[in-house]
């Protein structure tokens, strides 16, 4: 099944790729891969929230979020290599959540982007990954999200 058919079947739409907010691009095809720039949760261009996860957003809020970013990268990801069909897989999955220095379900809220690349890809959706914590992200986002994935 192509993965344009895997997303109708799921119901899923990609987004339009989200404008760079400084200087870079959104994505690099490169030796066979994809490397996407670091995605915010952008939705119809807004955040739907700022903060730290732990104190102004909660940890089931962050993961549909980083569910978004997955999204995003998606999105960018087929822009940059001529469409959608042409990405096979996911190799790895860079997550990184704005919290309070006591919260520590970073892999949880990371979750929201690996699941859905699972859905979308199946086996070829398992990934390397990293779910870090940091104090503040661009904008007050409280998720980013890069993903490599892999060309057909």
């Amino acid at each position: 099944m192509s993965i344009s058919a895997r997303l109708a079947e799921l119901g899923i739409e990609l987004p339009a790729v989200a404008a760079p907010v400084a200087a870079y691009v959104p994505a690099v095809v490169h030796a066979g891969l994809v490397y996407t720039s670091g995605q915010l949760p952008f939705t119809d261009g807004a955040l739907p929230a700022t903060g730290k996860v732990g104190a102004d957003v909660d940890a089931a809020d962050a993961q549909a979020y980083a569910r978004t970013c997955a999204l995003n990268a998606l999105a960018a990801a087929a822009d940059a290599a001529g469409g959608v069909d042409r990405i096979a897989g996911v190799l790895r999955v860079g997550g990184f959540v704005a919290s309070v220095p006591e919260f520590s379900g970073q892999p949880g809220v990371i979750n929201g982007a690996s699941e859905v690349l699972g859905e979308i890809f199946g086996d070829a959706g398992r990934h390397a990954r990293a779910a870090v914590g940091v104090p503040v992200l661009p904008l007050d986002s409280p998720v980013e999200v890069e993903v490599t994935f892999l060309l057909a």
